[in-house]
């Protein structure tokens, strides 16, 4: 009856032990996270305001230029 005691105690601490280092002992391994970096939409070749402001004066010149 003893043996039987011992056979099952050895076995319950083989499963334990054997489940304890089942990752083993090498160091883990992280990796850097992934920085997606987007690029910088271009900006125009010209101010927002020259086109506007292009269109009004040649209204304006046109205006005054008229003979009415």
């Amino acid at each position: 009856m003893a043996l039987i005691k011992t056979l099952a105690a050895a076995a319950v601490a083989t499963t334990v032990a054997g489940s304890a280092i089942a990752g083993g002992f090498a160091t883990e391994i992280v990796e850097p996270p992934v920085v997606i970096v987007e690029p910088v939409a271009a900006g125009g070749s010209l101010p927002g305001w020259v086109i506007p402001a292009v269109i009004v004066a040649a209204l304006i010149g046109v205006a005054a230029s008229s003979d009415s």
